[in-house]
């Protein structure tokens, strides 16, 4: 028995898993949590996201393509393939429930999100999130995300200071966006269920 765990052990795969949740403590556990389910409300839930768009986040803040004064210096010594472990790791982690701080703007916010407006020419989010939030490879899972986060990366967007979104659908689609409507977008991502893992 003991020479069957020695030699699972040194098997490359639990080297491999060693490697991640050190990987993990060391670089992304203190804001986002061991399971990627931050506490902090500034800070994005990881859990649940496709590893190929995390993964191009990640890489993304690393280059300067997104700006990131707390997590450029911890990414700028990750190889790729580190950066793609770690992606990995998050997305088969099952994302906690969303926390609502201002329940009033939930019905609004879905009605946006759901159906955008069309008096600003805004779309509905759920053409690329999903009706669901789950998100798809290129788009990330947003359902049961942190409000405070959502609205900081909406109002981003807008204001041009973050540029990395696929096809510029981002900064086009929230440049139309009250604050109002982007408050009550952001009550309603996180009031949504959670979608499981591999949805």
């Amino acid at each position: 028995m003991l020479a069957a765990l020695a030699a699972l052990f040194a098997t490359p795969l639990f080297a491999q898993t060693t490697d991640v949740d050190r990987l993990i403590t060391d670089s992304c556990a203190t804001c986002h949590t061991q399971t990627g389910n931050s506490l902090a409300p500034p800070f994005p839930k990881l859990a649940g996201l496709s590893a190929e768009y995390l993964a191009k986040q990640l890489r993304d803040v690393r280059s300067g393509a997104r700006k990131s004064e707390i997590m450029q210096p911890i990414l700028g010594d990750l190889s790729r393939g580190e950066i793609q472990a770690i992606a990995n790791y998050f997305s088969r982690q099952q994302r906690t429930p969303g926390i609502v701080t201002n329940p009033k703007l939930i019905a609004a916010g879905e009605r946006v999100y759901l159906e955008g407006n069309k008096e600003n020419g805004v779309p509905a989010c759920a053409g690329c999130h999903t009706k669901t939030g789950a998100g798809a490879p290129r788009f990330p899972m947003i359902a049961a995300q942190n409000a405070e986060y959502v609205i900081q990366q909406l109002r981003n967007f807008r204001s041009g200071e973050r540029t990395n979104d696929f096809g510029m659908l981002m900064r086009t689609t929230v440049s139309r966006l009250t604050d109002d409507e982007i408050q009550a977008v952001a009550q309603y991502v996180a009031s949504m269920p959670v979608p499981p893992v591999g949805r």
